[in-house]
């Protein structure tokens, strides 16, 4: 008679999350209001970007990671655009470098000092004009330097060369109605996307063609959310027609039905998920919430395990991710968040659990010498109760 493990074996399934100390966070910034499902915050090895609350306009401030504590209310901000920011993404190869959208309709990219602001930053590098309705998606290409892609309320995708601000390939006739999100595959070749059409298509920039196309990935009204994973699938995030929260899992050369789909809760936050092609997983977190969902993703059927939540007590905003480059590693740190509250940005720490060989040794010696003190102690007794059961016969 065989029994089948009813724990699944993972490496991941004990990673734990932690919010770092008070003085850790960052204090007193007034996060944006504007309704959009973006992230408003963006991460990198050196700086936090926040997009936060302006009178007269868009701005974002950009701290050094160093800088915790109580910001400034007078602490300079990037401050070019004429409405507000929706989007900022810094660039992969220039740690130095953002983008930012807006409802200006424009796109600006900026170059930050290295040691941070000291003074307002009111003129960018370079200015993208291009579409004709603000411009709420910002996604740089992860392989070719000076590539960018924006997305707008026009239902406009346009790449950009960064370097000569001029379009590289403009596709409007994709996509019928709002854009919700835009991904990249790892190497830059194709992209996907969430319409509010409830269509996910996968496009090929160059060409300007549709690769694939699946029409009601998930059948709520409600935002969905598409991004590539390393080997080429897709996970979805969406409503069901009963607006219950959904993942799924997608394989592009069989959009018919999904691989995988899991039904999370009946909240009505939209759901941001952030990957990690190193170990596969994805953290799912969700507008309003409190909590972190972590998912695997594995070859085998049923495709997506659920591994963890992390949880608190304050909704969150936004959430940044820092890439991986930016990870404590000898910690045993795998993935680090940022977490906006109204009035503050706490990193939130994720970590895996590991046996250290050092500690291991150290408690074996000690368990060791334990075992022959006690053994040690157990003669002692054995001869004082012989002492005391002759002295007790009168033979002592």
């Amino acid at each position: 008679m065989s029994f089948r493990k009813v724990v699944r074996q993972s490496k991941f399934r004990h990673v734990f999350g932690q919010p770092v100390k008070n003085d850790q966070c960052y204090e007193d910034i007034r996060v944006s209001r504007v309704t959009w499902d973006s992230t408003f915050c963006a991460v990198n090895p050196k700086f936090l970007a926040v997009i936060v609350e302006a009178s007269g306009g868009g701005a974002f401030l950009v701290l050094p990671l160093s800088k915790t504590g109580r910001i400034d209310k007078a602490y300079p901000t990037v401050c070019g655009h004429t409405g507000p920011v929706l989007d900022i993404d810094w660039c992969p190869h220039n740690d130095e470098v953002i983008a930012s959208g807006s409802e200006d309709c424009t796109v600006m990219v900026w170059q930050i000092p290295e040691n941070g602001l000291t003074s307002p930053l009111t003129e960018p590098v370079v200015v993208l004009e291009g579409h004709t309705k603000r411009v709420g998606i910002i996604a740089w290409h992860p392989t070719a330097r000076n590539v960018l892609l924006s997305a707008g309320c026009d239902n406009v995708v346009l790449i950009w060369n960064v370097g000569t601000a001029e379009e590289l390939y403009r596709l409007d006739s994709l996509h019928p109605d709002l854009i919700y999100n835009v991904s990249w595959n790892h190497n830059g070749s194709l992209f996907c996307s969430a319409c509010k059409d409830k269509s996910v298509r996968i496009i090929d920039p160059r060409r300007g063609t549709l690769v694939a196309e699946r029409e009601k990935a998930h059948e709520g009204a409600r935002p969905m959310r598409a991004i590539f994973l390393a080997d080429g699938k897709v996970f979805t995030t969406g409503f069901s027609r009963m607006s219950e929260r959904q993942l799924a899992l997608w394989d592009p050369e069989n959009l018919e039905e999904p691989m995988a789909l899991q039904e999370l809760d009946s909240s009505n936050g939209a759901l941001l998920p952030f990957y990690d092609p190193d170990t596969s997983v994805v953290y799912v977190c969700g507008k309003g919430d409190s909590s972190i969902r972590y998912f695997e993703i594995t070859e085998e059927p049923p495709y997506i395990h659920f591994l963890n939540t992390f949880t608190s007590k304050e909704p969150q905003r936004g959430m940044g991710s820092m890439p991986k480059r930016g990870l404590e590693v000898s910690k045993c740190e795998i993935a680090r968040f940022y977490k906006l509250h109204e009035r503050k940005c706490e990193p939130i720490v994720m970590t895996v659990p590991r046996k250290e060989a050092g500690k291991l040794e150290e408690v074996m010696q000690e368990l060791r010498a334990l075992r022959a003190l006690v053994k040690e102690q157990g003669d002692r007794i054995c001869r004082l109760e012989e002492q005391l059961g002759r002295m007790e016969n009168g033979d002592a």
